[in-house]
């Protein structure tokens, strides 16, 4: 059973959008900084954003930066990835992902991260 549960993944043409939602628990939704990566079809698994503790500091990779959006709903426990103008590149499987933490920096590296969802397939056609 994951503990993080992703959805909102597609398939969409280059230009579309997806909003992906990722359901955390609530304990750690509230102690933790959270993040978003991508693995695409015989590539490595790369960081694409990321969102501090308190919801106020963000990160973003250079090829979605300006494209993508992440955010946080502290009612529902819920993070977002908003992804706009999307291409062909962006295809791959998406994974949220949970690190606990008492500071309010954002995290760049997988290993960093304690907790993840199982993933959700965004495919995007040209």
């Amino acid at each position: 059973q994951a503990q993080m549960v992703e959805s909102g993944g597609g398939l969409v043409q280059a230009g579309d959008s997806l909003r992906l939602s990722c359901a955390a628990p609530k304990l750690t939704f509230a102690t933790s900084a959270l993040g978003w990566f991508r693995q695409a079809p015989g590539k490595e698994r790369d960081f694409v954003a990321a969102i501090s503790r308190n919801g106020l500091a963000f990160a973003y990779s250079d090829p979605v930066k300006g494209r993508f959006r992440v955010s946080a709903d502290y009612m529902n426990d819920v993070v977002y990835l908003q992804m706009d103008n999307l291409k062909p590149e962006d295809t791959a499987i998406y994974y949220c992902a949970a690190k606990r933490t008492t500071n309010e920096d954002v995290y760049y590296g997988s290993i960093e991260y304690d907790t993840w969802g199982q993933g959700t397939r965004v495919t995007v056609s040209s």
